[in-house]
């Protein structure tokens, strides 16, 4: 009799528990629009809506490259906002209809079974771990896990070693720092699997010839909230003392420059929030310590994001250039001259992150120029230009794939071509 009353006692707790968990946060009806910015009026507007309203989310921030802004909208601030766009003359294009629509077709409700892990949908944090430990174990030869350090919330971030040799030219690549950017998880793996497994003469010559050091999810948190509670996370997850908004922008957070030029928002509820100081977030003041200790150790350092098809160097802080800036520009060409020769003809964007795109301080990729004198670094943005957004089709993985893959070999080529390596 105590068994069976054990047994329902346990339901009961189970059931509550499971009733307590929030709901997946539903995108339906939600819009994305493209807003053309003509003046700083019409960009102020846009920031204190996205500021002070959950109901407008900035995806994609003024670029001095095309004078736009994309921005979430949803179903019951959208008379108000169409009403603003009026009242100031701010022209726009819908670019998604729904939001949800694209969320639900990019997770397929039955998952595929007895493939293994491949690049035809997006995974969970727990699935990528258990396939980085298939590979440590599967090349243990020339391959070696590291640890970046622990999570707000308790998880370990993981990177992955891969050598042949020794005292080898390296590469750092750090990635999915913004949670909803699903495609640059995806897009390590991939490389990772390719270092390891690809016969082709170029792609082997990447992983003979240089070591690499790739962390395929660097804000734990934050990616696995985006798959459990909000498909559009960005941030970390960690609470803010004050007020009720949570999380870091963790690309804004590095002691580089920090909240310069107006390059992040002091605002806890923005989305490019830098923190009350630098490395207040552990995982960046963790990457910071592991990215230090090795600095002998690797020459280049690349940051994956999505989305816009940009290749995009320092500085972030200002306009001013850096003083290598046309090598790096060099660099940049043979990137995008690589992608855009593919079938795709995918166009990429080179510049610096000021001058092509927007001020944006404190991020990991000048922290590693100006503080650790990495003078070859890129922020990688993938696909595509709008029209999915973040919520890139799992169709286009593989396509986003190969296009890196093109763009790293003539990327690498071309810093060694210039000295960097």
């Amino acid at each position: 009799m105590r068994s069976i009353w054990l047994l329902a006692t346990l339901a009961v707790l189970a059931s509550a528990r499971t009733l307590k968990e929030p709901a997946k946060l539903s995108y339906e009806g939600y819009e994305v629009y493209q807003l053309n910015i003509r003046n700083k009026i019409h960009l102020q507007l846009i920031n204190k809506l996205s500021e002070l309203s959950n109901e407008y989310n900035i995806w994609k921030d003024y670029e001095e490259y095309s004078k736009q802004v994309h921005v979430m909208v949803s179903p019951k601030a959208k008379s108000h906002f169409q009403l603003l766009l009026k009242l100031f003359g701010i022209s726009n294009e819908l670019m998604i209809a729904n939001v949800q629509r694209l969320i639900d077709a990019e997770q397929p409700v039955t998952r595929d079974s007895g493939d293994g892990f491949g690049w035809k949908r997006y995974y969970e944090l727990e699935e990528i771990e258990a396939w980085l430990d298939s590979i440590l174990a599967a090349y243990p030869s020339v391959t070696e896990g590291f640890t970046i350090g622990k999570s707000f919330e308790g998880r370990t971030i993981r990177g992955i070693k891969i050598s042949h040799g020794t005292n080898k030219p390296g590469i750092f690549i750090e990635s999915n720092i913004h949670a909803r950017e699903w495609i640059t998880s995806a897009t390590a793996t991939w490389f990772i699997n390719e270092l390891l497994s690809s016969k082709q003469t170029a792609v082997r010559s990447l992983a003979d010839n240089y070591d690499w050091y790739i962390v395929p999810v660097f804000n734990v948190d934050g990616f696995e909230y985006s798959h459990r509670k909000d498909r559009m996370w960005r941030k970390t997850r960690q609470p803010h003392p004050t007020n009720n908004c949570i999380g870091v922008d963790g690309n804004r957070n590095f002691d580089s420059h920090f909240m310069e030029n107006g390059g992040a928002s002091d605002n806890p509820c923005s989305e490019t929030f830098a923190g009350a100081a630098p490395w207040s977030e552990p995982e960046t003041k963790a990457l910071s310590d592991y990215v230090t200790s090795i600095k002998d150790k690797f020459n280049v350092y690349l940051s994956f994001h999505s989305y816009g098809q940009w290749l995009l160097t320092p500085y972030g802080h200002t306009m001013v250039l850096p003083p290598n800036y046309d090598h790096l520009q060099d660099i940049g060409a043979a990137f995008a001259g690589a992608i855009k020769s593919l079938p795709y003809a995918t166009e990429y964007v080179h510049g610096s992150t000021a001058t092509v795109l927007y001020v944006a301080s404190g991020s990991s990729v000048d922290w590693a120029y100006n503080e650790l004198d990495k003078k070859v670094g890129f922020t990688i943005e993938y696909r595509d230009k709008g029209r999915f957004g973040f919520l890139l089709p799992p169709a286009q993985i593989l396509p986003n794939c190969e296009e890196l893959m093109a763009g790293m070999i003539a990327l690498i080529d071309k810093t060694k071509q210039l000295g960097y390596l």
